[in-house]
């Protein structure tokens, strides 16, 4: 389920929460949004590849362990789509293992929460890149 779909136009670079803790994407809303990006935030990895099949995203920001499909599997169906869409992963349950294979995945980031606000709105910003800012 789409939980909210706030400033998404042609203009504004957009970036996809991706948590199953409403409080969550909130707080990364507000923060995203305050820096200069549309967002979008979903409560699990299917809403978000629902959304993919007819729209498109410049990133996104999602949680390790979220029921019905983890973070790690979320990001490997991404590649596995053929979406080239840059990952920022933001976990509250950092171990070696997870942080080697969303990294080995061809993530942007991977930070801990809480992340560092400045932190976080960097990740994006390399993620997108330049030419979307």
């Amino acid at each position: 389920m789409i939980r909210e779909e706030t400033n998404v136009n042609d203009t504004l670079p957009v970036v996809a929460v991706v948590d199953d803790e409403a409080s969550v994407c909130r707080a990364m809303e507000r923060l995203l949004r305050s820096a200069g990006f549309a967002v979008v935030t979903f409560d699990s990895g299917p809403a978000l590849l629902d959304f993919l099949e007819s729209r498109e995203v410049d990133c996104v920001m999602l949680d390790l362990n979220m029921p019905h499909m983890s973070g790690i599997d979320l990001q490997r169906r991404l590649r596995d789509s053929g979406k080239d869409v840059p990952v920022v992963v933001v976990t509250g349950h950092d171990t070696p293992d997870s942080h080697r294979r969303v990294m080995d995945g061809g993530a942007v980031a991977y930070l801990r929460k809480p992340a560092d606000e400045q932190l976080l709105i960097e990740a994006v910003m390399s993620g997108i890149g330049p030419g979307r800012q």
